[in-house]
């Protein structure tokens, strides 16, 4: 698992420039890709150029070949994880974790009055939740 103050760049230092592009853009698709969507999604000048690209992720084992295209088959961006075809950042987890003990919190531990330490555990959860929903934003951003 990548820790705290690693980004999304990726692990192996093979995959950069056109070839990490193309990884990212076949990694955010949700069916196989062809090597003309690859060229078109990613702006590359001909098809051979997106099928020298997608030989080296081939190469590198981050995709495989299916009957309609290729797929990406492992993640190698920090804070994503594949779920079958569906990349799900890692922060997602947090946001939904303090957005149900908000709701928890005003739901059902609501006091008849607000007292001080109720009001501190609205604060610091509104705080985590809002850090977490700015982290999440951050990485769908970056990937």
């Amino acid at each position: 698992m990548p820790g705290p103050n690693e980004t999304d760049e990726p692990s192996d230092t093979r995959l950069s420039g056109t070839t990490y592009k193309v990884y990212r853009y076949m990694l955010k698709q949700s069916a196989p890709v062809g090597v003309s969507d690859v060229q078109k999604g990613t702006g590359l000048s001909s098809p051979s150029l997106a099928q020298y690209h997608i030989k080296k992720l081939l190469q590198m084992e981050l995709v495989r070949e299916e009957p309609g295209g290729y797929v990406v088959d492992r993640s190698v961006l920090a804070y994503i994880v594949r779920v079958r075809r569906v990349s799900v950042p890692v922060q997602s987890a947090y946001v939904v974790f303090f957005a149900v003990t908000m709701s928890f919190l005003l739901l059902f531990l609501r006091p008849g009055g607000i007292s001080s330490l109720y009001f501190l555990a609205l604060v610091i959860n509104a705080v985590a939740l809002g850090a977490s929903v700015y982290e999440l934003n951050k990485v769908l951003r970056s990937v």
